[in-house]
């Protein structure tokens, strides 16, 4: 089973006639990503790798009967991207895009209150079910179907752990990025409520990094509500105080908290074992299954 996309998902790429966006999508068709439709202002009736373009998210939407879509728009019209699609009959958005000025993620943020639509990100790898949907730019080949979820705020980490994983024969159920900059749509707490409730998914990897107080807080969620067990992994224990650290949100303010000290305490407060290396944790998560 999976979380949020499968292989009936039908995806709308906004941005699609771009680089990224037209580059991203013929990964995600090859992926086997049932990419339906693009929605670009200006060029609609336009065709890309077989996927029809229209000029409005809400038109592609009804015109293919989409459900989702990939938000590859640059950072100055993204929130405007994203605004368009929570507005289209689609359940899910998933915003790849990185730099979309905090400002604007919240006035988005608000808007998230008033829709039941769910956002992905912003500056986010994306979301994949291994072997049926990815939605965003995540390297499909180092994925493997299995029971495993994993919810992340760093691409790169994703990857790491992901690889480790499967190496060892462990697939995976759905792996999320949430995006590193501090207004996103889903949350840590939002994703592990998605697998503690999908009967498939056995065990789950929670990936962290300092700044911000998200991991002691979804501390608090896995120790309070979760049976699945959980492992954990947090990026940056040796970032000095007051230095971003490549995501908008991982700053530590001084003031003792989201310090990667802070948040593998509360972690292991709940039962999370925080490994030290992405193989370390994926020895967590084989000593679980």
């Amino acid at each position: 089973m999976s979380v949020l996309v499968d292989d009936d998902t039908r995806v709308i790429v906004q941005g699609i006639t771009g680089g990224e966006g037209n580059f991203h999508a013929e990964q995600m068709i090859e992926y086997g990503t049932n990419v339906v439709a693009g929605a670009v202002p200006g060029k609609g009736g336009q065709e890309v790798h077989g996927v029809p373009v229209y000029d409005t998210v809400d038109r592609a939407a009804r015109e293919e009967d989409a459900d989702a879509s990939v938000v590859f728009v640059p950072p100055a019209f993204a929130a405007d991207a994203v605004f368009e699609a929570l507005d289209a009959p689609v359940d899910l958005v998933v915003a790849i895009t990185e730099g979309i000025p905090t400002q604007d993620m919240s006035k988005v943020y608000k808007r998230l209150g008033e829709v039941d639509t769910r956002l992905i990100g912003p500056n986010c790898p994306g979301i994949i079910t291994p072997g049926e949907s990815k939605l965003g730019i995540l390297p499909g080949n180092i994925f493997e179907s299995g029971d495993v979820g994993l919810v992340s705020r760093s691409g790169t980490l994703t990857y790491q752990v992901v690889d480790n994983l499967t190496s060892r024969g462990i697939g995976q159920t759905t792996a999320i990025g949430i995006g590193g900059d501090p207004i996103i749509g889903t949350d840590f707490i939002d994703a592990l409520e998605l697998f503690e409730n999908d009967p498939d998914t056995e065990a789950v990897v929670m990936c962290g990094e300092i700044g911000g107080e998200d991991e002691e807080e979804a501390a608090r969620y896995i120790a309070e509500h979760m049976d699945t067990p959980v492992a954990g992994f947090i990026a940056g224990r040796t970032a000095p105080p007051g230095k971003r650290m490549g995501h908008a949100g991982a700053i530590v303010s001084g003031s003792g908290t989201g310090t990667a000290e802070s948040k593998i305490e509360a972690l292991n407060d709940a039962g999370v074992p925080v490994g030290d290396t992405p193989d370390e944790v994926a020895e967590y998560v084989e000593d679980f299954l």
